[in-house]
């Protein structure tokens, strides 16, 4: 068993062992399914990519690929740090990322990033060389979302690149919070897009179908204002384009996580109550909401997890631990397995 160095204080409310359950689930899923993703991780000298990448070639759920034009300094590194990494490259193995500038340069149309790791793991992604990519431990959130739209690309049918987060409550329920980290002001369709990514991948992740709630300071019509208005057309637009969709808004928090109070406050509600995903009205909202929800509500927060790419790229907190990577990586792992699994579904 790896023990991580310098490894996070309990989480608050003791929602660790339900973050444990949660990843071993989607373990076992990756294990079970016909083929083991391939992760791109592209800080590859960090200690807590070394150690994630080892803990995670030691479960076997995903191949956790390490991107380096000098595999021998990475090991060396490794072995400085007292962990050792699998030579059999099916457990894990290592990207060279200079293979892929040729691939890049007509991608960045001019732009820089040419010779940039993340970017060219990012190409890999895009070329199906690898399944996933997380990046972030050592640069700013901007970097990696430069490379998502440049390289990678939107999602078909999304406009909007943005991010959720997996609240993990100590009961074990787990919640998806959009966006979180990325749009500062969501208008109308944006509102829509968000609501969209997040509801996918909640059902990825958690197995369950989403029921979103559309947050407002106000619960079908009991306030008027610009901002009220804005929601109200994100629903409309959801309810043209996603008829089978079960979501409803504008509608307060309380009304839409507490049985009792979505009965008072809106009756015949198909989510009051009930939602499971929650789509904020802005970035400070959805940002303060999702640490009240860790600092007071005891909760745990897997993410931010980019959504609306045509392919898993995740952006790590530069804070992160080596367990915040391997939760990330296996996340990944199982939004590609279902990316797959749709893409056989639909294929004639």
């Amino acid at each position: 068993m790896l023990v991580e160095p310098h490894a996070p204080l309990p989480v608050p409310g003791e929602a660790g062992p339900a973050v444990q359950a949660l990843t071993e689930k989607w373990a076992a899923r990756l294990r079970d399914g016909a083929r083991r993703p391939r992760v791109a991780l592209v800080e590859a000298l960090d200690p807590r990519v070394l150690w994630a990448a080892a803990r995670l070639a030691e479960g076997r759920a995903v191949t956790p690929v390490l991107v380096s034009t000098e595999p021998g300094a990475v090991r060396e590194r490794a072995a400085d740090l007292g962990l050792k990494l699998p030579e059999d490259p099916e457990r894990l193995d290592f990207l060279d990322p200079s293979a892929y500038a040729d691939t890049l340069q007509p991608l960045l149309d001019g732009r820089p990033g040419g010779e940039d790791p993340l970017f060219l793991a990012a190409t890999a992604l895009r070329t199906g060389d690898v399944d996933v990519c997380v990046a972030g431990s050592d640069r700013p959130t901007a970097d990696v979302l430069r490379a998502g739209l440049r390289v990678v690309g939107l999602a078909p049918g999304i406009r909007t690149l943005s991010s959720s987060f997996l609240i993990v409550r100590p009961d074990g329920g787990v919640l998806s919070y959009g966006d979180c980290a990325v749009v500062v002001d969501p208008e109308a369709a944006q509102l829509a897009d968000i609501a969209r990514a997040t509801a996918a991948g909640h059902r990825a992740l958690t197995g369950d179908e989403p029921r979103a709630a559309l947050l407002s300071f106000s619960t079908q019509g009991s306030a008027d204002h610009p901002r009220v208005e804005r929601i109200r057309e994100a629903l409309a637009l959801l309810r043209e384009g996603d008829p089978g969709f079960a979501v409803d808004g504008e509608i307060q928090y309380d009304a839409a996580a507490d049985p009792d109070v979505g009965r008072a406050k809106a009756p015949g509600s198909p989510v009051a109550g009930k939602a499971n995903t929650f789509v904020f009205p802005s970035l400070e909202a959805g940002n303060i909401g999702y640490k009240v929800a860790q600092r007071v509500g005891g909760c745990a927060a897997i993410g931010p997890l980019l959504q609306g790419l045509a392919a898993p790229l995740h952006d790590l907190s530069r804070g992160c631990t080596g367990s915040d990577i391997a939760a990330l990586a296996l996340a990944g792992g199982v939004q590609a397995l279902d990316r797959h699994d749709r893409h056989d579904q639909e294929s004639p």
